[in-house]
């Protein structure tokens, strides 16, 4: 490739403006691709990123160091008060259920099924 310092000022102004058409029909090219949005942005350039005031920071710093003093307060963690709710069945809810499925199964046999 010829160096860009031996061409001459004509040479220098055609070969920006075939580079223009080039930008300009890459950008047509991204905008029919990309589903019609905007053009890509040119390199080195990313979207905005969203940023936080330093404030903000603040105040979720503070909400952070509240809770976690919240439970250093009372040892390592917060004593339960109330006894964990059993979440089990009752013999009879659990035997009611048992005669549900075998009647669902012994209807599903006189069928001919294998699978419910």
């Amino acid at each position: 490739m010829t160096n860009l310092s031996d061409l001459s000022t004509i040479e220098l102004r055609r070969l920006i403006a075939i580079k223009e058409e080039i930008e300009a029909l890459q950008g047509q090219i991204d905008s029919i691709v990309g589903g019609g949005g905007t053009p890509a942005l040119s390199r080195g350039q990313g979207p905005k990123k969203r940023g936080m005031s330093a404030a903000g920071r603040a105040r979720i710093a503070a909400a952070q160091r509240a809770r976690w003093a919240k439970l250093k307060r009372k040892g390592k963690a917060a004593p339960r008060t109330t006894k964990k709710k059993d979440r089990r069945h009752s013999p009879a809810v659990r035997a009611k259920l048992a005669a549900a499925a075998r009647a669902r199964w012994a209807k599903a046999k006189a069928q001919g099924k294998t699978t419910l």
